[in-house]
């Protein structure tokens, strides 16, 4: 067994390409070995800026022979059928072997591959890797770009290193042959460096200032930082992210501290880290209170003999990115919120739905009746105010320089020029949550503002048709939907959607309300799932024909005690019968849909089927009509019904779904006695009216806690 090395070395490979890169060549060089029929041992796979490298240990000197045969035509067949799987199987006429099949003559083809050295395997496979490595982003270059079947590549090739057994593996690539000899960094290293194997790679290029090892790298600029804010009495802010991307441009990371002037704290904190990080790629640190310090730690890539030069440049640079960033803080505010909101009107939403300035209208409006309704318990006033404004600072100058700001700027540019502290709060947050991680907004106004700039998303575009579509969802309406599921849980705020739709749509319908309402409640499903609750308990939770089922927290709460519920023996059992009566009524053409049921307030009860006196949903059941007397198991149903069906609408009505459930519970021995002892079918056309009517009441009773037809099992 022998170990192999590949080094591809280029001009600078971007640090955000460099991990696909290292995947991309993994799966390349594992497909070649996969066609040779060999495996690794082991495979490890490193990038620097310049270079990505591979050991593969553990490979055979050579690939073992194969013997393989296919099947062909008759002995007899058309001759294009029988050169045909030549052709498809390399071998001439000659070479085909006939044999008895089922009493048939047929043609085999019998391919022998011989082993091959493992060299001339690998010498084969680096050109096709490099050939068919993809790249986000790549170019051609030099003579050769003039033709577009030119190498392409991230930057221009420069070097390849393949060593087999300490051998190198004879290939070429556009010119570029393989060899033994790579380079160092770029201004520690100064010539050529020889490479026996895959054993001393690693810490040659050690000896010349490169760290192959970009894991090794990242925890160098990880604790080095953080030692370096320890020594100067700060506290890194942790950015791993940036710990990834600095180790992506360096081969011989040294991280350093510096100071920029005290004057730019002015600006909000926000501001400066996002600065340092996305235009300077510096980490920022913090003082033992928790505030942001006038201080930064850059990622040299050389060990300085005077680190201070390094610093001060690092320094100047930075000092111009935050006197822009405090020249945009000044400026903007120069305006109050209210004047960049009126550009709103300059900026398109969509097409269809107008301008951004035409969604602030929506929004207001929505706000403000989400707390004129007691929705959400704010000031509609302020709701008002804050969505009118919510979107004002996507005109500024600092939230141009910097989208990721939106919100957060509002809310800066709000407390400066004195607004209401919850307005400026509603400001900054509305937007939020926008992950599945984000934080999820609590306070009032906020909430308001932030459900009804969500609501208004789904309700606009459901109403243009512009629906997800599998994968595809281009305006984040999956994300709009959770969010506005999330505020609803953590603010137990009780939102029917279908009357938020109307007071949206200002025309007495309720415009695309039930498709959203339909969407909420499968993304509910969706997170639900998520949380281990059955999707098709969740199912089984809406839609149950009743005003209510619009009100994602009654769903959601109605879901969570059916799931407890109908994991219990009881549960399971009581599904059981429910779906026998259920087979047993549609059997008879007594289907009604659990919809149907509620929206009549009745029993699902058919001219065929005599209703009981007093009977209302299975409430209130007596004996009286029945013209014969039951059986016992039947009486006993009559009257557990009669107890448990009133107990599970008022708890229903109470919003208890687990009492709920616990009532439908004590049906479970009930029904199943039925069953057993009672003939539903009975000769006497009365007794099976009867029982038919009873299992009716049954299955209605059960309908108003839960639709048990959705449920599966």
């Amino acid at each position: 067994m022998a170990d192999f090395l590949l080094e591809l070395r280029s001009e600078e490979i971007p640090a955000r390409m460099q991990a696909g890169a290292r995947a991309e060549l993994e799966k390349l060089f594992v497909r070649e070995l996969a066609a040779a029929g060999v495996a690794a041992d082991s495979i490890t796979v490193w990038s620097t800026p310049r270079r990505l490298a591979l050991i593969a240990r553990g490979l055979p000197l050579a690939t073992q022979a194969v013997s393989e045969e296919a099947k062909g035509p008759p002995e007899g067949a058309p001759d294009a059928a029988i050169d045909g799987f030549c052709k498809k199987n390399g071998v001439t006429r000659d070479q085909l072997e006939l044999r008895d099949v089922k009493g048939r003559m047929t043609y085999f083809a019998v391919v022998n591959t011989p082993g091959r050295a493992m060299a001339d395997v690998l010498s084969a496979a680096v050109p096709a890797i490099i050939r068919d490595f993809s790249w986000p982003k790549s170019m051609r270059w030099g003579a050769a770009s003039l033709s577009t079947g030119s190498l392409r590549w991230v930057r221009p090739l420069s070097g390849i290193i393949a060593l087999f057994d300490g051998e190198v593996v004879a290939c070429e690539v556009d010119g570029i042959a393989a060899g033994r000899e790579t380079y160092g960094h770029r201004f520690h290293s100064a010539g050529a460096i020889s490479i026996a194997g895959a054993d001393d790679y690693a810490e040659k290029l050690r000896a010349a200032h490169v760290i192959v090892d970009q894991e090794e790298r990242a925890a160098i600029i990880r604790d080095g930082a953080a030692k370096a804010a320890a020594e100067a009495g700060l506290v890194l802010v942790e950015d791993e992210g940036l710990v990834v991307e600095n180790a992506g441009l360096t081969e011989w990371p040294v991280p350093l501290l510096g100071r920029f002037d005290e004057a730019f704290l002015e600006v909000p904190p926000e501001v400066i880290q996002l600065t340092a990080r996305v235009n300077q790629k510096y980490f920022v640190c913090q003082d033992s209170a928790g505030k942001l310090a006038n201080a930064f730690i850059c990622t040299a890539n050389i060990a300085a003999s005077d680190p201070a030069v390094v610093v001060d440049g690092n320094r100047k640079v930075l000092a111009a990115r935050l006197s822009d960033a405090r020249f945009f803080w000044e400026q903007d505010q120069k305006t109050l919120l209210g004047g960049h909101a009126k550009k709103l009107s300059r900026i398109t939403f969509h097409e269809k739905l107008g301008t951004v300035a035409d969604k602030v209208e929506r929004v207001a409006k929505l706000a403000r009746w989400l707390c004129e309704e007691g929705i959400v318990v704010a000031d509609p006033a302020l709701a008002e105010q804050a969505a009118r404004l919510c979107k004002a600072d996507l005109v500024t100058e600092m939230v141009g320089e910097f989208p990721e700001l939106q919100g957060l700027m509002g809310g800066y540019y709000a407390r400066a020029e004195g607004l209401p502290g919850e307005v400026a709060d509603a400001i900054r947050d509305h937007y939020k949550p926008v992950g599945q991680g984000d934080e999820v907004p609590t306070a009032p106004v906020t909430v308001a503002v932030s459900l009804a700039d969500k609501l208004d998303t789904l309700f606009a575009f459901f109403g243009i048709g512009e629906l997800p579509t599998g994968s595809k969802d281009p305006f984040a309406l999956r994300r709009a939907a959770i969010a506005v599921i999330r505020l609803i849980d953590a603010n137990s705020a009780r939102c029917l959607i279908s009357a938020v739709a109307r007071a949206w749509a200002n025309d007495g319908t309720t415009g695309p309300g039930l498709q959203v309402e339909d969407f909420l409640h499968d993304r509910l499903g969706v997170m639900m799932r998520d949380n281990n609750v059955r999707y098709d308990i969740v199912q089984a939770s809406t839609n149950l024909g009743t005003q209510l089922d619009g009100d994602v927290w009654r769903v959601r709460r109605r879901a969570e005690a059916l799931q407890a519920f109908i994991t219990t023996e009881d549960g399971t059992n009581l599904l059981a019968g429910y779906k026998r009566a259920a087979n047993i009524l549609k059997k008879e053409g007594h289907s009604v849909t659990p919809a149907e049921a509620g929206a009549s307030g009745g029993s699902a009860q058919t001219p065929e089927m005599p209703a009981f006196a007093g009977m209302t949903g299975g409430a209130g059941i007596t004996l009286e009509g029945l013209g014969y007397t039951p059986d016992p198991a039947e009486a006993a149903l009559i009257a557990a019904l009669g107890e448990a069906a009133p107990k599970a609408a008022e708890a229903i009505e109470a919003e208890d779904f687990a009492a709920a459930m616990a009532a439908l519970a004590t049906l479970r021995t009930p029904i199943d006695n039925f069953f057993e002892q009672v003939t539903v079918n009975d000769p006497d056309p009365a007794k099976r009216a009867a029982r038919l009517a009873l299992l009716g009441s049954f299955r209605d009773a059960v309908h108003r806690v839960a639709d048990f037809s959705r449920i599966e099992g």
